[in-house]
């Protein structure tokens, strides 16, 4: 029997809530980017730990738009949490000039992926400082979509010792975000409604990268359900863009090995 909403956020609570405690800690830290995903799992953090056991880090770069901070802050600030703000620029900028003897740069504006990655590994490497000091562990906040389709960094947004999302698409991402606000604006509405990006280059999407949301996650749904690439044509998906789904899906095997534990919700962890 498929769950509710409610009653998957309440597994999502209770289960990262068991995890953190039996692995011997009491206290949490994550970064909070003013996206929808680490948004909803601050909340969920908050409501498991208490909001004075939870440290938000925002770490923006020079990619990072001042929006983002700010709704880092604002989504803090509506469930009193802690948040601290370090710039990763000058760091980034570190590796970046250590690195230019060794790696050749392409002669044009775009950001190449391994310099988009690093920013993520430093992110990781900040959050696990603070961890290793104040005896926090590290929440890690990608979904399910991104995790099977690689769409996340190793060593970077992967890094943490829990990810409550981890069986959770990017499509009901959104609806804990409704399920959150049903009484007050918990979760800012520009949150909920700001294209996703993980702003590791100008002007960056998500969906530069992946389908829409809203297609990769029925696609999932039927590939987790046994269904052929035929099969899923015949609802009326691109052959195409199940192919390339399927694809992504068994090469990113390797990601998933590595990631941290997730919630179950559904009828596998994407681990396989």
């Amino acid at each position: 029997m498929k769950m509710q909403i409610n009653e998957i956020y309440e597994v999502l609570v209770a289960g990262t809530r068991e995890y953190v405690k039996k692995s011997g800690f009491s206290k949490v830290v994550m970064g909070l980017s003013g996206g929808i995903d680490s948004a909803v799992v601050c909340v969920l953090a908050k409501d498991a730990f208490g909001a004075e056991n939870v440290l938000t880090l925002a770490m923006p770069s020079r990619y990072s738009s001042k929006a983002s901070e700010t709704y880092a802050r604002r989504i803090a600030g509506n469930i009193d949490v802690k948040i601290k703000t370090l710039d990763i620029s000058d760091v980034y900028d570190s590796y970046e000039r250590t690195l230019k003897p060794f790696l050749e740069t392409k002669k044009n504006n775009d950001v190449e992926i391994y310099l988009q990655n690093i920013q993520a590994r430093i992110r990781g490497n900040i959050l696990m400082a603070f961890s290793n000091k104040l005896e926090h562990m590290v929440l890690a906040t990608g979904n399910k979509s991104e995790l099977l389709t690689g769409y996340c960094t190793l060593y970077g947004d992967m890094t943490g010792g829990i990810a409550p999302l981890a069986d959770v698409t990017k499509t009901m991402v959104y609806e804990l975000a409704d399920y959150i606000n049903r009484k007050d604006e918990i979760v800012p509405r520009e949150i909920i409604e700001r294209v996703p990006t993980a702003e590791l280059s100008p002007n960056q999407t998500d969906q530069d990268a992946l389908p829409p949301y809203g297609i990769l996650d029925e696609i999932i749904c039927c590939l987790e359900g046994g269904c052929s690439a035929e099969d899923i044509s015949r609802k009326g998906f691109d052959i195409e863009t199940i192919n390339w789904v399927k694809e992504r899906v068994e090469k990113n095997r390797y990601k998933r090995k590595q990631a941290p534990s997730g919630i179950k919700i559904t009828t596998q962890l994407p681990t396989s």
